[in-house]
């Protein structure tokens, strides 16, 4: 296997979303898309105990076009939409929505998060849709963490959770309308992966915490995404202190893309219909009870 090198860090930058503390590694000046992956939000956020759950989080917003993922690793995540999906997700898990043609939906904690410990540790990444299924009808995958497929190093150093694609020998069980692979990796310290990828697919790492020594490259450390460029077939790298990754990579879609806030199209007129779609209610309507 040829390793990857590294095309670029970028830092994870604090930013405010709705009165909300958030990390955002992609996009930055530097850098609009990793096509197909197009935003990576990294929150850590304490849940007020004076607000009910069902009212912290985020409300009800529209979004078509792409899918929103999000992976959840402290506490979990209450999930309703407009399709009349509803479920609650924990730590371990993923909860995948292809917006398609619109849907609308709500992420707020769950009623026992103070039992979990009253911390909502996420990442949500934007995976841009491909032009011919962007008006396809919306679809809801949630995947708690036993369900995931998971495998462990003889030495116990390093585990890989596979959500989609097909990585390390293990196939993910959601099924993407854009051609990615997503884990998640725990390291510890001197824990060591070598990961085979397409040649011809995008791909980054995400550190949540920790340090990787990325092999032709050296340092990586936590709240880092290091971008690989496309002139291998495989990436390598070991803990010097342990770590919680996100990997991603990804067949490049190659199109035109125009967003406007929660929509992703690829031209003008086709976000000001969603603008008006989303007003005539052909998004649905999402009641929190």
């Amino acid at each position: 296997m040829k390793n990857r090198s590294v095309a670029r860090l970028l830092y994870a930058h604090q930013m405010d979303m709705g009165g909300m503390p958030i990390r955002q590694p992609l996009p930055t000046q530097q850098v609009e898309q990793i096509d197909p992956f197009l935003l990576l939000h990294h929150a850590n956020i304490k849940v007020p105990t004076h607000i009910n759950p069902d009212h912290a989080g985020v409300g009800p917003h529209p979004h078509r076009g792409f899918s929103p993922v999000t992976f959840i690793f402290q506490g979990g995540v209450h999930h309703r939409d407009s399709r009349g999906h509803d479920s609650v997700v924990y730590a371990g898990g993923a909860q995948w929505m292809n917006a398609g043609m619109g849907m609308i939906h709500s992420e707020r904690p769950p009623q026992d998060i103070h039992e979990k410990g009253g911390r909502q540790e996420i990442i949500q990444l934007w995976i841009n849709t491909p032009q011919k299924n962007k008006m396809d009808q919306p679809a809801y995958f949630a995947v708690q963490a036993e369900e995931v497929p998971t495998t462990t190093s003889d030495d116990r150093k390093v585990t890989v959770n596979v959500f989609s694609g097909d990585l390390v020998g293990l196939h993910g069980l959601v099924p993407s309308q854009t051609i990615v692979n997503a884990a998640t990796l725990s390291l510890v310290k001197d824990g060591k992966i070598s990961v085979p990828l397409p040649p011809h697919h995008n791909a980054f790492i995400y550190l949540l915490d920790g340090e990787l020594n990325i092999e032709g490259y050296g340092l990586a450390e936590a709240l880092h995404l290091v971008h690989f460029k496309n002139d291998g077939d495989g990436i390598s790298f070991s803990a010097r202190k342990d770590t919680r990754v996100l990997l991603l990579s990804g067949e490049p879609l190659n199109e035109k893309v125009v967003s406007y806030g929660p929509f992703v199209m690829n031209n003008q007129t086709q976000i000001m219909e969603a603008m008006r779609d989303y007003q005539m209610g052909k998004m649905g309507v999402l009641i929190e009870e």
